[in-house]
């Protein structure tokens, strides 16, 4: 699968090689307050804990993994957007529910380019009918991230508790339903 580019963004499917980019988009502990608690990652736990769970659920054909975005006059690596299965790390993941979710550069905050990009990836995955839903999930307190979610016509479902390998905390699940279902 191929995201077309927008007025201003391009896209990129990560893979692998691209952990020096995972690694310098997590070096700042303001991006990393609502994952972390704005402990910067460690070469060592992009390769040993992040590339693999990359790797278990990225599929090019179906579009999921990590959309690298770059503006597209200046190629800048701007951050990314993840596409999942939601519970892809359970036993029983949600096929036809995708979790979609964002990270990007502080100097990057406040242009538009999540919701852009996004929405955009949502638009493109929209046309499979056998998507039901886009759902997003943030730490309670992260409000840039909840009213991108708003932004997207997603609608509040409920506050859980969350804990994986790197996150571990209530967050706040939204989600919005696809219109071509």
């Amino acid at each position: 699968m191929q995201i077309t580019n927008t007025e201003r963004l391009s896209f990129r499917l990560m893979d692998e090689n691209d952990s020096e980019l995972l690694w310098l988009l997590d070096q700042d502990p303001k991006v990393m307050k609502y994952i972390t608690g704005g402990e910067i990652s460690s070469k060592e736990k992009i390769h040993d804990v992040f590339i693999p769970r990359m790797q278990a659920y990225r599929n090019s054909e179906k579009g999921w993994g990590l959309w690298q975005v770059n503006l597209l006059t200046t190629n800048e690596y701007l951050g990314w957007i993840l596409i999942r299965p939601m519970e892809f790390f359970t036993g029983t993941p949600e096929e036809d529910n995708l979790e979609i979710g964002w990270r990007f550069f502080q100097k990057t905050w406040g242009h538009g380019y999540a919701t852009e990009a996004a929405q955009h990836i949502i638009n493109t995955l929209s046309a499979n009918r056998s998507i039901r839903a886009f759902s997003a999930i943030a730490d309670e307190n992260n409000t840039a991230s909840i009213a991108v979610m708003k932004k997207l016509g997603m609608t509040y479902v409920k506050t859980y508790h969350y804990k994986d390998q790197l996150i571990d905390c209530n967050v706040a699940y939204y989600q919005v339903k696809n219109k071509v279902s």
